[in-house]
């Protein structure tokens, strides 16, 4: 797998010879994104700094015949920023807040801002860019676009298409255009919405015009504990049947909560089968009322504690505990596969009960994490890597997972997008005629199929991955 000499030269040229790695060292970085079981080296890497570089790269792969793909921080989970003997355009050092303009409540940034890092940026104007995936410390603004990410707080604002004003994009073709702007009404089709969650098949972001919203001027975070998963989750359908829209409602189960205090010491309690960490912001006379009607109605489906955050502090311990509560499963198993997957909000006690039953068909734990209002599941799948089959069965036991999210009515993604990973259940969720619309529009905008091929849509044989334990390099933990 190597470049031509040719384009090597046009790279260079684009980007400065020192923004462009060829060597196997350099390249098998960015074999993987976090799902590291889907493996592709690419043969080169690159890293611009404008639209005009990478709308210049993309002219030279074009003209090579060499397929490229986007990519931000390789936080994500579905193997979808990954290229199998192409060019990599890495999108790292286009990494610039361009423009706050509190008074009409938006910014302008460039890809590869890191999420967390906006929001500290426009703090001092009270106000905040709203997605927060669990990531958010290292994910970028451009792959929470590509992937149409959410996060425990998007249960009241919306996940990332709702605050996503305009964007600046280099096609597929190499032309550059822009979709919306700064305004909060635009006429036309909204093709930019239409860009957000394409997992990079259409389009390369390269300046994003996003939606900010105020500070809350007043937050209540509470966690409830139940001895049983059913009283938790029906607890969530009784908090959103009485009216009550948590900014977010989130659920977590045994095991996870045991490699939470093992790793983090949070204080959640290890003995409960689950608790859900609930938060309510806006106004404090409402927050209050509602608070304590969240409470009688957690006490009435079977919560045995219920607690409120004392301080900023404690606040911020538990929500350490949620937002590292899979990374944390590291304490516990030499390595863990997560997926997400969706249901109505009213299955999550039958899909929870599923997951658990498919764990012991293929003898594996599984611990659960839920963005549960939303009924966005993420189970994670503990297994041996070190097993001929724990990989394998890890796999299937996903892929059964999601198929029951389809038997219930649900998606085979929230947020993590599909990628590699689920391209091949694809067919399970749309119809052939579904799959071939999805195709011809994908084709009419990336003519060449050459922007991050082969992935979202099943196409056949000609687009197999590398997968497999085999080819992880030694000591790496999924």
């Amino acid at each position: 797998m190597t470049l031509s000499p040719s384009l090597v030269r046009q790279l260079r040229r684009a980007v400065g010879a020192e923004h462009v790695d060829t060597g196997l060292a350099e390249t098998q970085l960015f074999a993987s994104d976090g799902l590291t079981l889907h493996q592709a080296r690419p043969a080169g890497v690159v890293y611009p700094t404008s639209t005009a570089e990478v709308a210049a790269v993309v002219a030279a792969c074009l003209a090579a015949d060499t397929p490229f793909v986007a990519r931000g921080a390789g936080t994500g989970l579905s193997g979808g920023a990954i290229s199998d003997g192409g060019v990599i355009i890495q999108l790292s050092r286009m990494n610039q807040v361009l423009d706050i303009r509190p008074e009409d409540r938006y910014a302008v940034v460039q890809p590869g801002v890191v999420n967390s890092y906006l929001s500290l940026q426009t703090r001092p104007y009270g106000l905040e860019f709203a997605p927060d995936p669990s990531s958010q410390a290292a994910c970028t603004i451009g792959g929470n676009v590509a992937e149409n990410a959410g996060g425990p707080h998007t249960l009241k604002q919306g996940v990332t298409v709702n605050h996503v004003l305009g964007q600046k994009v280099v096609l597929a073709t190499g032309r550059v255009a822009s979709f919306g702007g700064p305004w909060h009404a635009a006429t036309g089709p909204a093709f930019g919405s239409f860009l957000v969650g394409s997992e990079g098949t259409i389009a390369i972001t390269t300046e994003v015009t996003v939606r900010l919203v105020p500070t809350p001027a007043h937050v209540i975070t509470m966690l409830a504990t139940y001895e049983a998963v059913g009283g938790a989750t029906d607890s969530v359908s009784a908090i959103l049947a009485a009216g009550i829209l948590p900014a977010a409602l989130e659920f977590i189960d045994k095991l996870c909560i045991q490699a939470v205090e093992a790793h983090l010491k949070v204080g959640f309690p290890t003995s409960a089968a689950a608790v859900l960490l609930i938060e309510l912001d806006g106004d404090k006379a409402l927050n209050s009322g509602q608070a304590v009607t969240v409470e009688a109605l957690c006490r009435d489906n079977g919560a045995s504690d219920f607690r409120r955050a004392r301080s900023a502090e404690e606040r911020q311990r538990l929500w350490l505990g949620r937002k590292h509560a899979a990374g944390a499963i590291g304490k516990i198993s030499p390595a863990y596969y997560t997926n997400d997957g969706v249901v109505p909000r009213s299955r999550l006690t039958d899909i929870l009960t599923q997951i658990y039953r498919i764990g012991k068909n293929y003898r594996l734990q599984v611990g659960n994490i839920c963005h549960a209002g939303d009924g966005n599941i993420h189970p994670v799948i503990l297994f041996d890597p070190d097993t001929a089959d724990g990989a394998d069965r890890a796999f299937a036991c996903s892929a059964d997972i999601l198929t029951a999210c389809l038997e219930m009515g649900g998606s085979l993604t929230g947020e993590h997008g599909i990628g590699l990973e689920k391209r091949d259940l694809m067919p399970r969720m749309y119809t052939p005629a579904d799959l071939e619309q999805m195709r011809r529009l994908r084709d009419g905008l990336n003519p060449a199929g050459l922007l991050n091929p082969c992935k979202v849509l099943p196409e056949g044989a000609r687009c197999g991955e590398v997968r497999g334990q085999a080819t992880l390099p030694e000591g790496t933990w999924i």
